[in-house]
């Protein structure tokens, strides 16, 4: 999943403040001085000597709120009553609910949505189990699953601590496309036992979505379950990274006036989503991608004791190039890293060919920095939302599983991927392409039905999908 971002939050300090010893421009420059930006100021309580306000505070980091608290507690006159986070206080009870799609006025409605009335449509799909399709939540809910193994930046932290970050999955499918989805977090990290539960619950969803499981185990889970489940299963770290990278890719070789099929592409970090954007690459046409580890580039007739990296090097690095990243990174076109910080140095960009390009995808510290690469870099994208062309998943899954739901697509193919991607890239306009916005916001609206369609279209052209498009409907009208 993209993970964290270096946006910093804001936190309400509640004080009271004693008129004859301190004025309000006095705590307003204590914490000025400390860094912090005041985006708010109310008035909760007042009285002839005293009033209390809520000043809501922009800081960096939880630090940043400590010395901020601690330049208040210097001020004669201040009484601090409580400090409150405000992204603690969003997750408070949970970030979801559950609400019925009609109320329950009388017994006659509880006669018709519960016993003896329900019985009839049980029965039903006893008869004919593909109406579960129409007949109950399955056509529209997706189930967010992890076992909290690789969360965001911060690794194995358990299912419980993965929670707010399922939670927050939920909600961007539901807002971005409408889609129903709950998150399921696993107290297990046993492959079998995971395989096994999810299929277990599966009747219940039109969908599986896989997230932050760590690799290798992800490849088998998710292979096993494409193969054994008929509703689709996405790993969205593997495939909805891949996608997004590969929609922001296209753009930027159009505006650099490169091929991408002709390009050479260097990759660090060769996980999940590096093998997955591997993966991608090759199907858009790519040949010479090589990939680079802490070890040094991977290349064909090495032992790997990673199964998924003896697949890497039979199928990349066609000129078998070794050594280090500063190495190999010699002439190439494009570079895109899903490691760590620092692991580009600015020496490196300038060894690269003209107008190179550089993702880097490391949170919340790319692998380098924008500032860093400026002076020589033509097209730089991050993983953060303080950066301009940030690739961010959020682009991808919620139109995928929204176009798969509406299609009731059994799988989702690399062909749906592909055209996921060329479906983002075309939002940006001919007009709008420019070396600072390469890749749609995420909150531009038109994203999710450009890629529903794309992935549709694609379903249907891949004979996965099970519900007949409109386009057949008509023909079959006219028979």
């Amino acid at each position: 999943m993209a993970g964290l971002n270096g946006g910093g939050t804001s936190v309400i300090v509640r004080l009271e403040i004693h008129k004859e010893l301190v004025t309000f421009g006095k705590i307003a420059t204590a914490i000025g001085d400390a860094g912090g930006d005041i985006v708010a100021i109310d008035v909760t309580r007042a009285s002839k000597t005293t009033t209390t306000r809520d000043i809501t505070v922009k800081v960096s980091d939880p630090e940043h709120t400590e010395s901020i608290v601690s330049a208040l507690n210097d001020i004669p006159g201040v009484r601090l009553i409580n400090v409150s986070d405000q992204t603690f206080l969003m997750h408070l009870g949970g970030k979801i609910e559950v609400t019925p799609k009609m109320p329950i006025k009388n017994r006659d409605d509880l006669s018709r949505v519960y016993t003896p009335g329900v019985a009839r449509v049980c029965m039903a799909i006893h008869e004919d189990p593909s109406k579960a399709h129409s007949l109950t939540i399955k056509r529209n809910t997706v189930a967010v699953i992890s076992d909290g193994t690789a969360v965001l930046g911060l690794g194995n932290i358990g299912p419980e601590a993965a929670m707010p970050v399922m939670e927050g999955k939920a909600m961007l499918f539901k807002q971005m496309a409408g889609v129903d989805a709950f998150p399921i977090c696993l107290d297990t990290q046993d492959t079998e036992e995971i395989i096994r539960t999810v299929k277990a619950i599966a009747p219940g969803f039109g969908g599986i979505n896989l997230e932050d499981i760590s690799s290798p185990r992800c490849f088998e889970i998710e292979e096993r379950l494409i193969n054994e489940l008929d509703i689709p299963v996405f790993h969205d770290d593997q495939h909805g990274t891949a996608v997004v990278i590969l929609a922001g890719l296209l753009n930027a070789v159009k505006l650099v006036g490169k091929q991408l099929a002709d390009c050479k592409v260097v990759i660090t970090g060769i996980g999940a989503a590096g093998i997955a954007c591997t993966k991608m690459l090759l199907a858009a046409g790519v040949t010479n991608v090589i990939g680079v580890d802490r070890q040094g580039a991977i290349v064909s007739g090495e032992s790997y004791s990673n199964s998924a990296w003896t697949w890497y090097s039979e199928n990349t690095n066609p000129f078998r190039q070794s050594g280090l990243l500063s190495e190999v990174i010699v002439g190439a076109d494009i570079f895109i890293g899903l490691s760590g910080p620092g692991v580009l140095k600015a020496d490196d960009v300038k060894n690269m060919a003209a107008d190179p390009i550089v993702f880097a995808m490391a949170n919340p510290t790319p692998e380098i920095t924008p500032e860093e690469a400026e002076p020589y870099v033509r097209v730089m994208a991050t993983g953060r939302s303080d950066y301009p062309n940030q690739i961010n998943n959020v682009l991808c899954f919620p139109g995928i599983f929204r176009g798969v739901l509406d299609c009731r697509a059994s799988r989702i193919t690399q062909e749906m991927k592909l055209a996921a991607a060329k479906a983002i890239a075309s939002v940006v306009s001919e007009d709008e392409l420019n070396e600072y916005y390469i890749i749609p916001s995420v909150f531009n609206h038109s994203v999710v039905e450009k890629v529903r369609e794309a992935v549709m279209e694609a379903a249907y052209e891949s004979g996965v999908a099970r519900r007949r498009n409109q386009r057949d409907l008509q023909d079959a009208n006219h028979e």
